[in-house]
């Protein structure tokens, strides 16, 4: 049944593609068509959901591993605060419509309260999904967002003790039992937070040093499973359990190999779970009663989108992030789901309200991708103050680079964009600088430099500012999420315009260059560049042979500088990033590389480097492929660690032993 839901996955998602829709609306259609609701094709849905789950778990995973404990620590007052208030409001609303509902269906406070719980919840792989799309994770909404459902994910667990007390008539015990799974919260965050911070990194590096990539890849499954199960069997939910592994590996130098592992499990089976969710729903019961089901269909998306918005101005929002924040937040979840069959198994609420309220949750969630693409159009319209901010804000700027063409947009006015400014007045080559500081951009427009408010990843702010008579964009911060998305924007409104990216080391440099970046310049080897170059100049080098040889490494993308021999002190350096390496491997006598050349033994490319051999004491530099390997040889490699761990074990092999 598995392979058919892929089938038909497969079919829909281009069929959807074809019309340019997300392809996320294409396995909720697929699901809906062949559940046992409809089509029938696959009745059975049990199995299919059970490995669907893991979608949302590595989903979360991939998610953690973008942030990191000081992150999250950062953002308590919105996950507690914002969160809080969010869950305990929605709650309310629905007992006081309970209370008036009362006198027509003779709901008790009881349901009132466990479809509060059940309609507080938001899709977090939707959402989060779309958020990372559209590259707003690290947005002020997108934060907000994120932090109010990891607070949902927590509040799931007392929700179900708490519905389970209200069917089995133990209110009286519910205290108890709520302090138990307090108690179980803070045992199992203990463990993974505190405990798992300390061991990670250790046990990765054990792992990596068996120069396994099968033994790499199943110690990635076995972590990420490993804290999902943790969480669960704490009665937290699987997916909490993966975010807080995701950010404990976020903390090693092993970030960026794990998050490229793990990319197809996850893609795979989040799909099939959209298809599992869309099987749930049962078109008869909107056929059957379709203004019950329009009315929970529109009445929880419009107050939920309402009362968050309110909630985040309370919270210090701008009313623009405010409304943006409502708006992605006013779905249906899949954990609301899970509260429903509760509340079904409990017969706390008539079996047909929860039929219609089921279909108008999913409805809902079929509609998310729609409400958050046009989140922007949505609260131009409907907010006076944004729709003036944001006329004002694109105002100032295209006035600023009205009369200008051939000029460099500056995304970003720190210390690096202000010296950039000043070499291009100096060179009498026109600029306009985009900020979110506002006090800088006061003192500097107060000086009479040219620099605007703005958000240079927002679309409107780059053609306000002339992107299609700019000559070149350099974004000076370096931050790689922010500046992926600037290029995201530049590549589909100028793609041949000229970028200059500045990051803070070479990390994230085949990364900026796929997105549309010309150039990249990482400080820490442009720093040891002209460290090397004033050293030459000093020992006596010809000024025109060391501008010669600088010009050279930057022709090759530092391709000389990148990559270094690590030491013990090394560890702590790299803030996460994965770093090209230097490697010296020995060949011995018996080894099956004696008598072979480089191109023979596929050292010649695959992401790896020979950049030197050192045979009898003499030092030899960028070898010729044909060269034959000889004992005692030292070859020295440069590449990522996993390239290098597959050469260094071609290069070890040795059949002869055996």
């Amino acid at each position: 049944m598995t392979l058919l839901l892929l089938l038909c996955s497969v079919a829909g998602v281009v069929v959807f593609r074809y019309f340019n829709l997300p392809p996320m609306l294409g396995y909720l259609t697929v699901g809906i068509i062949v559940g046992p609701h409809a089509a029938g094709i696959a009745p059975d849905t049990d199995r299919a959901q059970h490995l669907a789950e893991f979608g949302v778990v590595f989903l979360m995973f991939s998610i953690g591993l973008e942030f990191s404990l000081s992150k999250l620590r950062s953002m308590r007052r919105i996950v507690f605060g914002l969160g809080g208030c969010q869950v305990a409001a929605t709650i309310a609303l629905a007992m006081i419509f309970g209370w008036i509902a009362n006198f027509w269906v003779g709901m008790s406070w009881q349901a009132s309260f466990a479809l509060g719980g059940a309609l507080s919840m938001s899709s977090t792989a939707i959402v989060s999904k779309l958020l990372a799309e559209r590259l707003e994770l690290e947005s002020e909404h997108g934060r907000n967002i994120f932090g109010v459902l990891l607070f949902q994910d927590l509040a799931v667990v007392p929700l179900l003790i708490i519905i389970a007390a209200f069917a089995n008539g133990k209110s009286s015990q519910l205290a108890m039992w709520l302090g138990i799974a307090a108690v179980k919260i803070v045992v199992a965050l203990t463990v993974l937070l505190f405990l798992g911070q300390k061991f990670m990194t250790r046990w990765f590096d054990l792992v990596a040093r068996r120069r396994s990539q099968e033994l790499f890849m199943l110690n990635l499954l076995l972590v990420t499973l490993g804290a999902a199960f943790i969480t669960d069997k704490f009665g937290l939910s699987l997916a909490l359990g993966a975010f807080i592994a995701g950010m404990l590996i976020a903390e090693t130098p092993y970030r960026h190999q794990v998050e490229e592992d793990i990319k197809p499990f996850r893609d795979v089976l989040l799909g099939l779970f959209f298809v599992t969710t869309g099987m749930l729903l049962n078109p008869r019961v909107i056929w059957e009663h379709p203004f019950l089901v329009l009315g929970f269909f529109i009445v929880p998306i419009l107050l939920k989108a309402v009362m968050i918005t309110a909630l985040a101005r309370v919270f210090g929002s701008p009313q623009g992030v405010a409304m943006r924040t409502g708006l992605g937040l006013a779905q249906a979840g899949e954990f609301g789901f899970v509260l429903l069959n509760l509340i079904l198994d409990s017969h706390l609420v008539d079996s047909t309200i929860l039929q219609a309220i089921l279909a108008a949750m999913l409805l809902s969630m079929l509609a998310a991708p729609f409400i958050i693409q046009n989140a922007d159009r949505i609260v131009l319209r409907l907010s006076s103050t944004e729709w003036m901010l944001q006329s004002l804000q694109m105002t100032k700027i295209a006035t600023q680079s009205l009369k200008q063409s051939g000029h460099v947009i500056i995304c970003g006015y720190g210390r690096a964009g202000q010296n950039l400014a000043r070499m291009l007045e100096q060179e009498g080559i026109s600029y306009v600088a985009l900020d979110l500081d506002p006090d800088r951009v006061a003192a500097a427009a107060a000086a009479g430099e040219s620099v605007v408010f703005g958000d240079a990843g927002r679309r409107e702010s780059l053609l306000a500012a002339g992107l299609h008579r700019a000559a070149t964009v350099a974004i000076t911060y370096a931050n790689t999420p922010s500046a992926m998305r600037v290029l995201h924007n530049i590549h589909e409104l100028a793609p041949t315009l000229p970028v200059i990216v500045r990051t803070v080391d070479d990390a994230d440099l085949e990364k900026l260059t796929a997105a549309g970046a010309t150039e990249v310049i990482p400080e820490i080897v442009e720093g040891s560049l002209m460290l090397a170059s004033h050293t030459l100049v000093l020992m006596g080098v010809p000024m025109r042979r060391v501008v010669r040889r600088v010009e050279e490494m930057r022709d090759a993308r530092y391709s000389l500088l990148r990559g270094y021999f690590r030491g013990a002190d090394d560890d702590d350096d790299d803030d996460g990033h994965e770093q090209v390496r230097l490697q010296s491997v020995p060949i011995d006598e018996n080894s099956d590389a004696v008598g072979h050349s480089l191109d023979d033994l596929g050292l010649v490319g695959n992401g790896v480097e020979v950049t030197a051999i050192r045979r009898h004491g003499i030092r030899g530099v960028e070898p010729d492929p044909e060269t034959k390997l000889r004992a005692n040889d030292i070859v020295v490699l440069r590449g990522l660690p996993e390239v290098l761990a597959q050469a260094e074990e071609r290069l070890s092999r040795n059949r002869r032993a055996a």
